[in-house]
């Protein structure tokens, strides 16, 4: 099974209005919106995976709005529909955004994604929810998802409604993680919204709930986001460890170097004959975000090798995407580690 996991998508209101832009040269009504142009290009990697994740952090609103950007999101459902057509199967949905709009935020973004055909977990519209494990299956593998993120900024959760959103407690997660496994899962793959913003060197409460939560053989891999930049990719306990994608999709107001930039991580789930799964680091896809033209901007999220080898690029958006390159391997490194035989 081949696993793709990509970051944030993290809608602001200058990628709407790019999506507006987008729709209009497509001859769609007054009005509408498409992301489907912005998100394109990694469609081809991502298709490719059996399975592909990706971390919708903020909530949506209705499908005509009102659209709210930072710092209390409630973005265009219309993200959805072009996660779903890059060939994402599944979104985790907790994080620090996730209560931006309350309770009623959680339930219509979860009755969203139902309604796109994206599978979800991570918060929740009733405590039976919250309890359902979600499992897919590939290859003749069942991989079991769960997410949680380190809080909700300075907007609480419903006292009466714990269960909406999944905080970090590693001990909860390690519990979670062995239900899993006694349900059948082969593989538990934990998502954690953490870290701080714009570091790509991994918090001490990152490496402390790293430690803490690979020391449970029912976890096989652990990855996040919430940094808005990469961080890198290791082994802790013996058990690999991506501590931050970057962004998938963004627009964020900032002069920090790195929020454009992001990585699309692959590992090969790998069945041995003894009956237990080899989870295996098989490299990453550097992506960027960026226009053609700065000066009129068509935002799309570039698979940075598949766009450099079509040659098709302006030299200005080549230097940048180069740059970028260099700069996520500068923290994540260039090769996967050497294969482990069965």
């Amino acid at each position: 099974m081949r696993l793709a996991l990509a970051g944030d998508v993290l809608p602001h209101d200058g990628l709407w209005q790019v999506a507006r832009a987008d729709a209009r040269r497509a001859g769609k009504s007054r009005g509408s919106l498409d992301f489907g142009p912005i998100l394109r290009p990694t469609r081809p990697v991502i298709e490719a995976a059996d399975v592909a994740i990706c971390h919708l952090e903020t909530p949506v609103a209705e499908r005509t709005g009102p659209f709210r950007s930072y710092p209390t999101f409630s973005v265009p459902p219309q993200i959805l529909s072009a996660i779903a057509g890059t060939g994402f199967d599944a979104c985790t949905t907790a994080s620090n955004h996730s209560v931006d709009q309350g309770f009623e935020g959680v339930t219509r973004t979860l009755d969203a994604l139902d309604r796109n055909g994206i599978r979800h977990t991570g918060t929740a519209r009733t405590a039976r929810e919250k309890r359902r494990l979600l499992r897919m299956k590939s290859g003749g593998l069942e991989l079991a998802l769960l997410s949680y993120t380190y809080g909700t900024n300075v907007l609480p959760v419903d006292a009466d409604k714990p269960w909406s959103v999944n905080l970090i407690g590693p001990a909860a997660i390690r519990a979670d993680a062995r239900r899993a496994k006694a349900r059948g899962a082969d593989v538990v793959v934990v998502a954690l919204h953490w870290g701080d913003e714009y570091s790509h060197a991994p918090s001490d409460y990152q490496l402390t709930v790293a430690d803490e939560v690979t020391r449970s053989r029912d976890v096989d891999l652990v990855y996040g986001h919430h940094a808005h930049v990469v961080q890198p990719v290791r082994k802790v306990n013996g058990t690999w460890v991506a501590f931050g994608l970057g962004n998938f999709v963004a627009e964020q107001e900032t002069e920090v170097v790195g929020v454009y930039e992001g990585m699309i991580a692959e590992f090969d789930l790998v069945p041995r004959r003894s009956g237990r799964v080899d989870v295996r680091w098989a490299g990453y896809r550097p992506t960027y975000i960026g226009s053609h033209n700065p000066a009129r901007p068509r935002i799309r999220v570039h698979d940075i090798d598949a766009a450099l080898s079509a040659g098709t690029l302006p030299l200005s958006l080549r230097e940048r995407m180069r740059a970028a390159r260099e700069r996520v391997r500068s923290v994540v490194g260039e090769a996967p580690p050497a294969r482990v035989s069965p």
